[in-house]
């Protein structure tokens, strides 16, 4: 008629899965207004040097123009 569970070592993880509760978990502290100014620095800092990084870089991805392609009197045969 009834079924009668298993034993476990731990019985009380056996009857966890009908415990339900009733108590609302605490609601999250909000964030200081040092925490959300050292964020957002963080965010300024880290877009900064994707930005910077990407300036700094540019040169090196473009490609060499005919007026940068000079000739030495040398290489002419003068």
């Amino acid at each position: 008629m009834f079924r009668r569970r298993e034993p476990v070592p731990f019985a009380f993880l056996a009857e966890a899965d009908s415990f339900r509760s009733n108590v609302a978990p605490p609601a999250p502290e909000r964030a200081s207004a040092g925490q959300i100014a050292g964020r957002w620095l963080l965010a300024l800092t880290i877009i900064a040097g994707l930005v910077g990084s990407l300036v700094i870089g540019m040169p090196a991805l473009s490609t060499p123009t005919a007026t940068q392609t000079q000739q030495s009197q040398a290489s002419q045969g003068h």
